[in-house]
C-alpha cells in the first residue's frame, strides 16, 4: 500500500464531506416525497454555476483522466484537441440547441425525439443509449479508476470497482440530479486543484529543483513530438488523429453528439432555472474545458521522461499519482475519486431517466410519480451491477480505453447527429428519415470498419455522417407529406444570447487560435 496515514485521512474527510453535501442539499420536508421532476431534473432549480460545474464534473472522469493521460503518454498534446474543440462545441449548443429543447420541456433526448417524430424513434435511442452508458460508459469508468485504486492502495481490481460503486449509489440513488449536481461543485473544485498540483509536481521532478517552467523547457526538448497537435499522415498514432479531422472532420460530429445529445450531459442543461442561466451554465463548463488538458494530458506526457518504461500507457496516471509526496498523494487520489464517482452518479441517475421515462413509463402508464422514482433507483442499481460484472471481460485487454469508447461509440454517433440535427431544423423531416440514419450508421460504419480498416475512425465519422445525411433526405423526400405534425417551428424559438455569452464565444474562439497557432 503506498498511501499514508495522512493520505487516508484526506481522503476519509472528502467522503464525508461530499455525503454530509448530498444529503443536506437533498433533505426533504417532513411527509414529501420527490417526484419526477424533482428526482430526475431537479425540479428546474439548478443555477449556472452548479450546471457548468455538473458538466465538466459528468465529463471528466476516469475515463478523461486515466484514459486521456494514457493516450498523452502515447500520442502527445494531439489528444488534447477533444477538449479544446469541446470547448467551441458547448458554445454552439448553448446558443442554437439549448433554446429548442426547453421550449420543448422535455426530461430526456428520446422525449424530443417521440415529439419530433414518433414511438419507434424515441425507443430506439432509448435502448441504444442505455446499452452504451452500461457497457462502453460505466464499465470504462468502474474499470480504469479501480486500476487507479488498485495502484496506489492494492486492493484488488474488483473489489476495487466495487467500493466505487457503493461510494456512489450511497448518495446519487437517494438524492437524484440535485444531489448529483450540488457535489460535482465540490468535486470540480477538488479535481482542478488535485489535477493541477499533480501537472505541476511532474514538471517539478523533470526540472530537478529548477521550478516547473523549467521542467516544460526540459520536456519540449527531449520530446519535441509529443506537442504536435496536427499529427502528420507519418505519425504512429495518426489513425486515432487523422491530421486536419480534428479541426475540420468528424471530430465536430463526435462532440456534437456527445455535448448536445448525450442524455447524461445535456440533462444537467434541462434542469436549469430558465434558458439564460443553463447559456451561463454552459459558458462556464466552455471555459473549464479549455484548461483540462493541463489535469489530463499534461501528466501523460510528463510521465514519458519520468516513468518512459511503463507496460501500457493507461499505467502513466496511477503510476505518477505514486510518486507524489505523502499528503499531496492524498488530494490527488481524492480528486480521482471524486472525478469517478461524479461521473458515475450522473450516469446512473440518467440511466434511471432513460429507463423510467423512455421505456417503462411507456409499458406502465399512469403510475404514481413516487413508483417512476423508484423504479429509477432499482434501474441506477441494476446498472452499477451489470457494469460491476462486465467491466473486467470488456476492457482489460485495451491499452488506452479512451480510444477504445471513441471507436466504439464512432460506429453510431453519425446517425444520432443526421436525426436530431434534421430533425430540430429541417420541417420536412420523417420518422423513417431517422430510423434510416440510425441504422445506416450502424451499417455503413461497419462497412468501412471491415472492408477499409486503414481508413482512421475520425475520417469513418465524417464520411458516415454524410451518407446517413444523403440517407435521411432521401428517405424523408420520399414521404408525400411535406411538413411533419410535430417539427419544430424555428419562428417561435429565441437564439438570441446576451451580451455576455456572445462574448464568452469570441473569447473562446481567440483561445483556441492562439493554441493551435503555437502547436501547430
Amino acid at each position: 500500500m503506498t498511501l499514508s496515514t495522512l493520505d487516508m485521512t484526506i481522503f476519509v474527510i472528502y467522503i464525508l464531506g461530499l455525503l454530509f453535501v448530498a444529503y443536506w442539499v437533498s433533505r426533504e420536508e417532513q411527509g414529501h416525497q420527490k417526484d419526477t421532476n424533482e428526482y430526475f431534473l431537479a425540479g428546474n432549480s439548478l443555477p449556472w454555476w452548479a450546471i457548468g460545474a455538473s458538466l465538466i464534473a459528468a465529463n471528466i472522469s476516469a475515463e478523461q483522466i486515466i484514459g486521456m493521460s494514457g493516450s498523452g503518454y502515447a500520442i502527445g498534446l494531439g489528444i488534447a484537441s477533444y477538449e479544446w474543440m469541446a470547448a467551441l462545441t458547448l458554445m454552439l449548443v448553448g446558443k442554437y440547441f439549448l433554446p429548442i429543447f426547453l421550449k420543448r420541456k422535455i426530461y430526456t433526448m428520446p422525449q424530443f425525439l417521440q415529439q419530433r417524430f414518433d414511438n419507434r424513434v424515441r425507443t430506439t435511442l432509448a435502448m441504444f443509449w442505455l446499452a452504451v452508458y452500461v457497457f462502453v460508459n460505466l464499465t470504462a469508468v468502474l474499470w480504469l479508476g479501480a486500476l487507479a485504486v488498485n495502484a496506489l492502495t492494492g486492493i484488488d481490481l474488483f473489489w476495487s470497482m466495487a467500493l466505487l460503486a457503493l461510494f456512489s449509489v450511497s448518495y446519487s440513488l437517494y438524492g437524484g440530479l440535485k444531489a448529483v449536481a450540488f457535489t460535482d461543485i465540490l468535486q470540480v473544485v477538488l479535481l482542478v486543484f488535485g489535477g493541477l498540483f499533480m501537472s505541476y509536481l511532474a514538471l517539478e521532478m523533470i526540472g530537478q529543483g529548477q521550478g516547473i517552467l523549467a521542467g516544460f523547457s526540459t520536456l519540449l526538448e527531449k520530446a519535441p513530438e509529443k506537442f504536435d497537435m496536427i499529427l502528420s499522415p507519418e505519425n504512429p498514432h495518426y489513425v486515432s488523429l487523422p491530421g486536419l479531422s480534428v479541426l475540420i472532420g468528424g471530430m465536430w460530429i463526435m462532440n456534437l453528439s456527445y455535448w448536445g445529445f448525450n442524455q447524461y450531459i445535456i440533462q444537467r442543461a434541462l434542469a436549469a432555472k430558465s434558458l439564460a442561466e443553463a447559456q451561463k451554465g454552459i459558458a462556464f463548463a466552455a471555459f473549464l474545458k479549455l484548461l483540462m488538458p493541463l489535469i489530463v494530458v499534461l501528466p501523460g506526457i510528463a510521465a514519458v521522461l519520468i516513468l518512459p518504461d511503463l507496460a501500457k500507457p493507461d499505467q502513466a496516471y496511477p503510476q505518477l499519482m505514486a510518486l507524489m509526496p505523502s499528503g499531496l498523494k492524498g488530494l490527488i487520489f481524492a480528486a480521482l475519486v471524486a472525478a469517478i464517482l461524479s461521473s458515475l452518479a450522473s450516469m446512473t441517475n440518467s440511466v434511471a431517466t432513460l429507463f423510467t421515462m423512455d421505456l417503462y413509463a411507456q409499458v406502465k402508464p399512469n403510475q404514481s410519480q413516487q413508483h417512476y422514482v423508484l423504479v429509477g433507483r432499482v434501474a441506477s442499481l441494476t446498472a452499477l451491477v451489470i457494469a460491476l460484472f462486465t467491466a473486467k471481460p470488456l476492457l482489460g485487454d485495451f491499452d488506452q480505453a479512451f480510444q477504445y469508447i471513441q471507436e466504439f461509440t464512432g460506429f453510431f454517433t453519425p446517425g444520432i447527429v443526421v436525426l436530431f440535427f434534421l430533425g430540430m431544423f429541417w420541417r420536412r423531416t420523417t420518422a423513417n428519415g431517422a430510423l434510416a440514419a440510425a441504422v445506416g450508421s450502424a451499417v455503413f460504419s461497419g462497412l468501412f470498419y471491415w472492408f477499409w480498416p486503414e481508413l482512421p475512425f475520425m475520417d469513418r465519422v465524417g464520411l458516415v455522417f454524410l451518407l446517413c445525411l444523403g440517407l435521411a433526405v432521401l428517405a424523408s423526400l420520399l414521404t408525400p407529406t411535406k411538413v411533419q405534425a410535430g417539427s419544430v417551428d424555428l419562428a417561435d424559438i429565441d437564439f438570441s444570447t446576451s451580451k455576455g455569452f456572445n462574448a464568452s464565444m469570441v473569447l473562446v474562439v481567440l483561445i483556441l487560435v492562439l493554441f493551435y497557432s503555437v502547436w501547430w
